[in-house]
């Protein structure tokens, strides 16, 4: 398997950063990861934006699910300032296919958009 471009690698990067419970819990550190335009989709079908993920991620009563665990990370260089990337997670038992869009800005590579699709056993996974 070859390298990943330069663009998929910082997507990448990104995206294990904000999988991070330290990431998670600081709003500063959200917002330095999430494009002004974020929206995402969650696991169970709640729509957010930038703003009402950072204040439900940084709540004092927020969950706490700890790490996540990533796998089957992949990504591809839609353009030179769009990068797509898949890869399910699992903590604490539940397991998520997701999928995000990693935009170029001015201020670096930031998550576009993102959605999580909860899922028990997927027979026609690819390995």
């Amino acid at each position: 398997m070859s390298e990943p471009s330069p663009a998929v690698a910082a997507a990448i990067e990104g995206e294990l950063r904000l999988l991070d419970p330290v990431v998670r819990a600081s709003a500063d550190l959200l917002a330095s990861l999430l494009h002004p335009g974020f929206r995402e989709i969650g696991t169970s079908g709640r729509l957010w934006n930038r703003e009402t993920i950072i204040e439900a991620l940084t709540a004092d009563d927020a969950p706490r699910p700890g790490s996540l665990t990533a796998s089957r990370m992949q990504g591809v260089e839609l353009c030179s300032d769009l990068v797509h990337l898949t890869f399910d997670t699992e903590s604490k038992g539940l397991r998520s296919h997701r999928s995000s869009l990693w935009r170029l800005t001015g201020a670096g590579w930031r998550l576009y958009f993102h959605q999580a699709t909860p899922f028990i056993d997927d027979p026609f996974a690819e390995v």
